[in-house]
């Protein structure tokens, strides 16, 4: 029983492991394999070779496939060239199988040593970051060596020997035993090391261990479907593309299994290298050959997966995926994009608002329900955010974290007031059968305008940080400041001249005035943001 624990513990270990490399890398280095991989993803040698490179580096294909899944999901790239970079993971993931299996024990004090002075003296800095990362690789190779060390006396035991003779060479039996062990063990790789040790021990057959290593990976590709069932419509084609690649894989290996074990037993090998060996090959091969078939593929899951229904018309998140929340930087480029949303929607509030000065009362319920929608979605960035590790984002990392929950309040608080307004408007002028005078109607025709302007601009420094747009917006905010000083002074002139429209919406034109300065000062606040930053973090932008 104690055996047992100590394998189930080294398992857990190799995943966590796995997690705490995937981590650290991602948090360095996040932004920079994001890029590679979107630049070269719609090329296919490219983005087969951007596969192998980014998985050996990350220690996992799973943490390959989550930005490009992202893309997928977010319309940047198509579904066909994210299928050729996870064929390249598959075989990047297959070559670090190998290279973690070689005699590298006396790596694993040192990795995790030097990585725990670095993480514990530097948390925040990348190089703390990549003491995490160091204390990954460390655990990985302690666990690999102890799940070989913990695996060899449960094979010895007759009762596992018993339950392991039942493995005659049933070809699809042995496939699918190999798949429900790659899911129990929640590691291919883990699965593919006990098949190895319990072939070096005479425990299965040669031909059992291959079709095993065969349905690990399978189950390799069911557990990544598993994982993402939560996801939306193209973050599943994705995984079931790679489901059904690994599947075609199978189903094309398993007819000449007996003749590819007589084959390999011939080579001058010991039984446990060859079945290393074959994991290697095998993923080669199978990838390197399907990668002409990505297309079809492609159509293929289309078809299968429906795009996401829209359910009524409430606006929903769309760029939030939990996934990336292990990885900072992707997890806040995709809170920043749903910011942005939040600021397309006020433009339609805007334009909606101007519909209803212009006698469109109908338009005040639009006006309603795109505020809504404006707080579903700062509701979820808001949660989004809160749910990420602040204390362990870099120092850049934490200034943008306040950035977004700053601009996502703002521009919150910014429905409200446009709500309001249109609220007032339809209840003091067309309810009550008010109409501005045309002087004052042309003003709050401009400012609107001008608050359409500004807020698109805002948005722009909001994602760019350009310091020379930053400026045009704070001038931008000066001159609106003016603007409503002088069509507030010529409200008051018009009154004097006894203007019975103007005397009539007095109260709730200079309201709107003064809603409208606020409007704008909330758009503004992102010039201050850039421009309060110190002149090198500025430069390094």
């Amino acid at each position: 029983m104690l055996t047992l624990l100590n394998l189930l513990s080294a398992v857990a270990m190799l995943v966590w492991g796995t997690h705490i490399v995937r981590s650290g890398i991602m948090r360095v280095y996040g932004a920079d394999l994001r890029r590679v991989l979107s630049r070269s993803i719609e090329k296919k040698p490219m983005a087969f070779l951007a596969g192998i490179g980014v998985t050996a580096l990350v220690q996992s294909s799973n943490a390959t496939t989550l930005p490009v899944t992202s893309f997928v999901a977010q319309n940047l790239v198509g579904l066909t060239p994210a299928l050729v970079v996870v064929l390249g993971a598959d075989v990047g993931t297959a070559i670090m199988a190998r290279i973690l299996t070689f005699d590298l024990s006396w790596l694993s004090p040192l990795f995790i040593f030097f990585g725990v002075v670095f993480f514990l003296g530097r948390k925040q800095s990348r190089a703390g970051q990549l003491g995490r990362a160091s204390i990954g690789l460390g655990l990985i190779l302690l666990a690999l060596q102890l799940i070989v060390a913990a695996a060899r006396p449960i094979t010895e035991a007759s009762g596992v020997q018993v339950l392991f003779s039942s493995l005659t060479g049933d070809i699809m039996l042995d496939a699918l035993i190999g798949a429900v062990f790659a899911i129990i063990s929640y590691s291919s790789l883990a699965a593919v090391l006990i098949t190895a040790t319990l072939t070096a021990t005479g425990v299965i057959s040669f031909k059992v261990a291959l079709c095993l290593v065969i349905g690990a990976n399978l189950g390799s590709g069911l557990l990544a479907m598993l994982n993402a069932s939560s996801s939306n419509a193209a973050g599943k084609r994705v995984a079931l593309g790679s489901l059904l690649f690994k599947l075609l894989g199978c189903l094309l290996i398993l007819p000449f299994v007996n003749i590819a074990a007589i084959w390999l037993q011939k080579l001058p090998v010991n039984d446990e290298e060859l079945v290393i060996f074959f994991h290697v090959f095998y993923n080669v091969i199978r990838c390197v050959v399907l990668v002409p078939f990505a297309e079809p593929m492609a159509r293929l899951c289309r078809r299968l997966i429906a795009d996401d229904a829209e359910t009524g018309l409430r606006l929903k998140p769309k760029h939030l995926d939990s996934s990336a929340l292990d990885t900072p930087t992707l997890a806040l480029v995709n809170a920043a994009r749903e910011a942005l949303r939040i600021g397309d929607v006020l433009e339609q509030m805007l334009d909606a608002f101007s519909k209803v000065i212009h006698g469109e009362p109908r338009e005040e319920r639009t006006v309603r329900r795109l505020d809504d929608d404006v707080d579903v979605l700062y509701t979820a960035i808001k949660l989004y955010l809160a749910r990420m590790q602040k204390e362990d984002l870099s120092e850049e990392d934490s200034r943008r974290w306040g950035e977004i929950i700053e601009m996502s309040l703002n521009l919150e608080q910014a429905g409200d007031i446009i709500e309001r307004m249109s609220g007032d408007v339809a209840d003091k002028s067309l309810a009550a059968q008010r109409a501005f005078s045309a002087e004052g109607l042309r003003e709050l025709e401009t400012l609107q305008e001008q608050l359409v302007a500004n807020l698109r601009l805002s948005l722009s420094v909001f994602l760019s940080h350009d310091t020379t747009s930053a400026r045009r917006l704070r001038r931008a905010k000066h001159r609106f400041r003016l603007k409503i000083r002088r069509y507030s002074h010529a409200h008051v002139d018009r009154l004097h001249q006894q203007n019975v429209q103007s005397i009539e919406t007095s109260s709730l034109h200079l309201g709107l005035l003064g809603d409208m300065k606020r409007l704008n000062s909330l758009f503004c606040t992102a010039a201050y943001t850039v421009l309060e930053q110190p002149d090198d973090e500025r430069d390094d932008e």
